[in-house]
């Protein structure tokens, strides 16, 4: 175990975890044996999110073997990315990592990381290969999300950008400094611009148990990301506009037509042609109100200004 000492570098790791109490004692095995061999002086900050398992328990048992361990308990479930924003908001090493606590995030990776961070940038990013591993629906998913997110906004994400990554405490404080609520924070670190590295990496399959990230919690994300970093919605929603009164003044010369020329006896009104355009006009209207209702709804959540995440406690292994 590396020994503290006042000169020595210092390294963060923060660690979200929900209901994860089968995989820890695992997991903590292996980042331990990794960071041991490190040369800096390493803390291991696990955030309970809400758990309604005995996972805060196995932190409080692995924090009295492990003194590095700092939990930080949040009042309830607040969701993945802010249980690392609330890891951020206490990690003030030189260097912080944050990775997944089910295994996926291989800490073999660490030195790497910290290798990085250290001589040639200030964020060091993790890609993770699309392997087989992974369903044909995820891969597919996840790939067209970020294919999406790069074309309607000036944040360009690869497909595979995982919340495994190493910062530098400058950037780590920039963050802090940034209060979204909705908060994607693959995004937020590429937006920053600080010098980056990316590599990738293998994902290991889950130690135990299954994905916390549901389809509902994976399109919460996306509706997230979206909003948060792009106007082409309301853009798109505009052109529609544009377009339907368009067609709406070729449909008026069209009609026009007929009166000019005297054949008016033509134009027999038609229920299918006005029930046609008023549903395609009705629902473009009900699409485009949709989405200027979603960034209204983001805006008032952010003016409420209520807090990302509540700590319900700080504990340390030395705590009474």
């Amino acid at each position: 175990m590396n020994q503290h000492t006042p000169s020595a570098q210092r390294l963060d790791i923060v660690v979200p975890v929900f209901n994860e109490a089968v995989v820890l004692h695992r997991f903590h095995h292996d980042l331990a044996a990794v960071c041991d061999e490190l040369d800096v002086d390493t803390r291991f900050i696990y955030v309970d999110d809400g758990s309604t398992d005995a996972t805060l328990g196995v932190l409080s048992e692995l924090s009295q073997r492990d003194p590095r361990i700092c939990i930080v308990e949040l009042t309830r479930n607040f969701g993945h990315q802010a249980a690392l924003s609330a890891g951020l908001s206490v990690a003030s090493a030189d260097f912080v990592i944050t990775m997944d606590g089910d295994g996926q995030h291989p800490p073999t990776l660490i030195p790497t990381l910290l290798h990085h961070v250290r001589n040639d940038a200030d964020v060091v990013l993790t890609l993770r290969r699309q392997t087989q591993a992974s369903s044909v629906s995820k891969r597919a998913t996840s790939t067209w999300f970020y294919h999406l997110l790069s074309w309607i906004s000036t944040t360009k994400l690869p497909p595979g950008t995982a919340d495994f990554r190493a910062l530098r405490q400058q950037v780590v404080q920039t963050l802090r400094d940034m209060p979204e609520y909705h908060r994607f924070i693959r995004g937020m670190v590429s937006w920053l611009g600080y010098r980056a590295v990316t590599i990738e990496y293998d994902a290991a399959p889950r130690i135990a148990g299954s994905s916390k990230y549901s389809l509902s919690k994976m399109l919460k994300l996306a509706l997230d990301a979206t909003f948060s970093f792009s106007l082409v919605p309301l853009q798109i929603s505009a052109c529609l506009g544009v377009l339907f009164l368009i067609f709406a003044f070729l449909e008026a010369a069209y009609v026009l037509s007929f009166w000019l020329r005297g054949q008016q006896q033509v134009l027999t009104p038609g229920w299918a042609s006005l029930m046609f355009m008023l549903l395609i006009l009705g629902g473009s209207l009900m699409i485009m109100l949709s989405i200027v209702g979603a960034y209204v709804g983001y805006t008032l959540q952010e003016v409420k200004g209520r807090p990302v995440f509540v700590i319900r406690a700080i504990q340390h292994a030395d705590d009474p």
